[in-house]
This record gives C-alpha cells, structure tokens and sequence, in this order.
C-alpha cells in the first residue's frame, strides 16, 4: 500500500501549493524586420525572417 496523509490539507495550504500552476502568457518581442509581435527565440510567422535572414516564405506571401 502506498503512502497516506494523516491530515486533511486545508484549503489555504493547498491555494498556497496550487499558486505556482497558473498559466504564464507568451513573452512577445517586435520583430525587427515588420514591427509585428512574435515569440523570441522563433521565426517571424508574418514575415518569415529570423535573425536578419529569410527562413521561410508566409503563406499570406505565397
């Protein structure tokens, strides 16, 4: 058998516990080429570039 708790574990302790799970919104920086926001670190969904060059072609380009 595993373990148990031998008490219950009140509300205030488990709001405390539960505080850290909340979802975090995506850190947006401006693109340098079209000003548009995108995630850092990711290729520009708008205009297809990432750290100066052209990796894609968007589709609204296309």
């Amino acid at each position: 058998m595993g373990a148990l708790p031998k008490q219950r574990v009140s509300r205030s302790r488990q709001g405390e516990r539960r505080a850290h799970h909340h979802l975090k919104l995506p850190q947006l920086a401006a693109c340098p080429q079209c000003k548009k926001p995108r995630l850092s670190h990711h290729a520009c969904p708008h205009c297809g570039t990432y750290r100066g060059r052209q990796v894609f072609i968007p589709k609204n380009q296309k």
